[in-house]
C-alpha cells in the first residue's frame, strides 16, 4: 500500500467536512487533511500545488462533492481535465454526493479522471476500501 501524503476534502458542507476529516484523522489515512469550499478554491489550490508553491503539497486523493456553490463538483471536473496527465498521474479522484441521481451518475461518464462514486460523508469501510483497491 503506498502511503498518502495529503488528501483534498472539496465541499461546501461544514458538517460532512468535519465527519470526514475525523474519520480520515481516525483511521490515520494521512498527516495532511485540506478542506476547501467549493471547485474555484480546489482549482487555486491545486494550481499552487502543481507550480510547487510552499505550503500546497500535491494531493494523493482528492474528494470533490458534486453539489456545491460558487463551482461545483462538475464544473471543477471541465477545469480539472484541462490539467496535464503528468500532473494528475499520481492524483487519485473521487466523487462524494449526498444524491446519486441518475443523471449525476451518467453526467460522471464523461469525466475518466473520478474512479469512483461515494455516498456521503465516507464510512470507515469506504476509506478502507478505497486504500486497499486504489493505494
Amino acid at each position: 500500500m503506498r502511503r498518502l501524503n495529503t488528501i483534498l476534502l472539496i465541499d461546501d458542507d461544514d458538517t460532512t467536512n468535519y465527519l470526514n476529516h475525523r474519520l480520515l484523522n481516525r483511521l490515520e489515512v494521512a498527516p495532511d487533511i485540506r478542506v476547501v469550499m467549493n471547485g474555484e478554491e480546489a482549482i487555486d489550490y491545486l494550481n499552487k500545488s502543481f507550480a510547487s508553491v510552499d505550503g500546497y503539497p500535491r494531493p494523493d486523493l482528492i474528494f470533490v462533492d458534486i453539489k456545491m456553490s460558487v463551482m461545483d463538483g462538475f464544473e471543477f471536473l471541465e477545469e480539472y481535465q484541462q490539467y496535464a496527465d503528468a500532473q494528475k498521474r499520481e492524483i487519485v479522484l473521487l466523487m462524494l454526493t449526498s444524491s446519486a441521481s441518475f443523471y449525476d451518475l451518467e453526467k460522471l461518464k464523461h469525466f475518466p479522471d473520478v474512479r469512483r462514486h461515494y455516498s456521503k460523508p465516507l464510512a470507515e469501510a469506504d476509506v478502507r476500501e478505497i486504500l486497499h483497491e486504489f493505494f
